[in-house]
């Protein structure tokens, strides 16, 4: 190859059939779980096949065979994963495999951006919906794994929510696909597709597995530091606040489009009797700050 960059050649490498098929077997999903359990790694062969709960050795050395050098590791002090077993075992806990779990819907303390009636929270074909029941308005909208609800009441469903929604667009803007982790674009076009409901939305496309997530211009704000460090100068820890009863993350009533060649766009948050504006750029890099007065028309309630 002519680049560093550039993929190089593998010889070894499974072709995805063939890896699936690997894994298809229940002695080799075993032996990936009882891996993933230990408590400390590498693990020997023979506490390895113990806790399999094998006791013909020759059988186990044929399956731990198949994993070897794709799914785990052989080393001097014994079998430790490589990236592809990790995943595989991820995705089993994640339930995305094989649990179908339903959610009954959750009623929630924060008001709807647009008419002030409490939000409600489905879920349906693995994904968690925040919207309004009263005038319809979408207020979040993302994947969320099965295993994600296992042994949490609701309020914690809602907070690992919102947590996972931020580490999946913080990811996403700083060009690394929350999927694949293959090289991530960023592109702000008009919302003509009604796919948000507002007038411009920002698009983070993988180059490689070319997973998808949409979003409103605010949201690309939740870890900006003058965002940040402006809530904790209210009184606010923003880190924790749901971003679905932000109205600058959920809409773009606060979004002004300054201009579209090139992109220039400000979002307006207000405070109290303070309004931070921050203008971006297509790239959703800040390129201008400024903090004052807000207009009548503008003030915002820090609840």
């Amino acid at each position: 190859m002519s680049s560093d960059t550039e993929l190089q050649e593998c010889e070894d490498c499974l072709a995805p059939a063939k890896a699936f098929s690997v894994i298809a077997n229940e002695t080799r999903l075993s032996i990936l779980e009882a891996l993933w359990q230990a408590p400390e790694r590498p693990v020997g062969f023979s506490e390895l096949r113990k806790e399999v709960g094998m006791r013909d050795s020759a059988q186990f050395n044929y399956h731990l065979k198949q994993l070897t050098d794709h799914f785990v590791v052989r080393t001097d002090e014994g079998y430790d994963f490589r990236q592809a077993g990790k995943k595989v075992v991820s995705a089993v806990l994640a339930g995305s495999f094989n649990e179908h779990p339903h959610l009954d819907p959750i009623e929630l303390d924060e008001t709807c951006a647009a008419c002030g009636s409490h939000l409600r929270a489905t879920y349906e074909e693995e994904t968690l919906t925040v919207a309004c029941p009263d005038c319809g308005k979408a207020h979040g909208n993302y994947p969320f794994p099965p295993g994600g609800l296992n042994d949490r009441t609701s309020d914690e469903i809602m907070d690992a929510f919102n947590q996972r929604v931020r580490h999946l667009h913080c990811l996403a803007a700083d060009g690394v696909c929350p999927e694949c982790n293959g090289k991530m674009g960023t592109t702000v076009k008009k919302d003509t597709e009604n796919v948000l409901g507002t007038k411009v939305r920002v698009d983070h496309h993988c180059e490689q597995c070319h997973h998808q997530l949409h979003s409103t211009v605010g949201l690309s704000l939740l870890d900006q530091s003058r965002v940040v460090t402006f809530y904790s100068d209210h009184g606010i820890d923003l880190c924790t606040k749901p971003f679905w009863s932000l109205t600058w993350c959920v809409g773009d009533e606060t979004t002004t489009v300054l201009s579209e060649d090139p992109w220039r766009i400000r979002v307006s948050i207000t405070l109290s009797d303070e309004t931070l504006n921050i203008t971006l750029d297509a790239d959703m890099n800040v390129v201008e700050i400024d903090q004052g007065c807000p207009s009548a028309t503008d003030a915002e309630s820090a609840a």
